[in-house]
């Protein structure tokens, strides 16, 4: 049997950490089916963990240091 992973949407402020209830920053597709979400700090914790388990990990961690970008003056 040949799994295709379908590709995971973007997360949203509504996705929360399972560990402490944060925003999640992490999507971790388990082996076992499934998945866990995680903010930054815990996906860090586990992180070595979860390399073992995991089929795919979704790390939006580099959203952290973007601000939202806001129209320049030409596009108002």
């Amino acid at each position: 049997m040949t799994t295709v992973l379908t590709p995971a949407s973007p997360l949203t402020a509504a996705d929360r950490c399972d560990r402490c209830g944060a925003q999640a920053y992490l999507r971790v597709v388990l082996a076992s089916g499934g998945e866990l979400l995680f903010c930054a700090h815990h996906g860090r914790k586990f992180e070595p963990e979860l390399k073992k388990i995991s089929v795919e990990i979704q790390d939006e961690t580099g959203r952290l240091g973007t601000t939202p970008s806001t129209a320049s003056d030409n596009e108002r």
